[in-house]
């Protein structure tokens, strides 16, 4: 089975290296926003406009009026259409409008691996050395890196690279094609999970996982009062702003490494693993508890556990999001409709007198009903 797998690095450019990055960004930046501009304006005259390869056809030409588009590498200037094209298909599936790109927020570039071969000797314009710690790419030629310390070697083709730059530092996302053999699906345990803003993760074990890692708003809220006194354009409001990046940056780490670190716990111990399937978005929308959700990656915990049991061939099982969970007695299965108040966080069960804590009672109802879709699933496929 082969899969796309990204591997990101530290990048330490030089000042040469650096002013062609920040120059490449700056232009993929300004394509961007030329063709979405000639998009709404065609679009407005002839109730059409044209695709991302027309688009691409005209980057020599007005590459003749803008010759700085001729100093940075094509491949990101393609891809920068491709974006805007992507962008467009998002507007129709139901997310907003294409917006304009600005200056400092989200610069990035993405360049692809051209393979090409000369008298019997192939060559790609993106070559990774983990050995002696560089990265080649078009353009930039080699850069120094840093990540990945007990891997000698990647194995598999380079597809792609993105470059970005965030809070003042660089880093390279590497796209690698690569062989996965994955491990015979033998299921001898299963696990449910309730994701919720108290406690983060309640499996049916009863273990408690709490979100340690969040924003420290009494710091921010004073960067941001700074921020608001700098004069626009100043070194002073340069500076201010990247410390407020750089506290994100950190928080944004921070939180990688928690998923990572719960997920892989998840994946190892167990073969079954089953959790709702959350509307987080309409939650979102509740503003009692609005500001918990946004400060508990529960979509981007059960995004990477997705992957993570496509890779080593564990089943990762969503049930309904309408299935009251919190409100039916795990032991004798009456169904307790007071319960459907986030307020009660402990109740006993009319029926059987059970004492139930409300998150634990529903990872309990939750491992049950994946595991009679799992037997269902077997008896289908039988």
């Amino acid at each position: 089975m082969e899969i796309l797998k990204g591997y990101v690095f530290r990048m330490y450019p030089n000042e040469k290296q650096e002013e062609l990055i920040n120059k490449i960004i700056g232009c993929s930046r300004f394509i961007y926003n030329h063709f979405l501009d000639d998009k709404i304006k065609e679009y407005k005259e002839t109730g059409k406009s044209k695709s991302a390869y027309d688009q691409i056809k005209l980057i020599p030409s007005l590459s003749k009026e803008y010759p700085f588009l001729k100093e940075v590498d094509s491949c990101a200037l393609r891809n920068s259409l491709l974006n805007l094209d992507n962008a467009y298909k998002n507007f129709f599936d139901g997310s907003g409008y294409p917006k304009f790109k600005a200056k400092g927020v989200h610069e990035s570039y993405k360049t692809n691996n051209i393979k090409s071969s000369y008298k019997g000797n192939n060559y790609n314009s993106i070559k990774l050395d983990l050995k002696n710690k560089i990265i080649t790419l078009p353009k930039l030629k080699e850069v120094k890196i840093r990540g990945y310390r007990n891997k000698k070697v990647i194995p598999g083709e380079v597809k792609s690279a993105v470059i970005k730059k965030d809070a003042g530092k660089y880093y390279v996302s590497v796209l690698i094609e690569e062989e996965l053999i994955r491990p015979s699906f033998i299921p001898t345990s299963i696990i449910g999970i309730d994701l919720g803003i108290k406690d983060l993760i309640v499996t049916s074990y009863n273990e408690k996982i709490e979100n340690k890692i969040k924003l420290n708003t009494k710091r921010m809220m004073g960067l941001q009062r700074g921020l608001a006194r700098c004069k626009k354009g100043s070194k002073n409001r340069y500076k201010m702003k990247l410390k407020i990046q750089r506290l994100y940056q950190k928080i944004r780490n921070a939180r990688k490494h928690m998923i990572h670190d719960i997920t892989n716990k998840l994946i190892n111990e167990n073969d079954i693993i089953v959790t709702e399937d959350l509307d987080v978005k309409r939650m979102q929308k509740n503003h009692y508890i609005a500001k918990g959700l946004n400060e508990n990656p529960i979509s981007e915990i059960i995004r990477v556990l997705k992957y993570k049991a496509n890779w080593n061939n564990k089943r990762l099982i969503q049930i309904d999001r309408y299935y009251p969970s919190s409100q039916i007695c795990s032991v004798c299965n009456y169904q307790n409709r007071e319960v459907k108040d986030l307020s009660i966080r402990k109740w006993e069960c009319p029926e059987c007198h059970t004492e139930h804590s409300r998150d634990y009672n529903a990872a309990v109802n939750i491992m049950f009903k994946g595991l009679e879709k799992h037997m269902l699933y077997l008896e289908q496929s039988i």
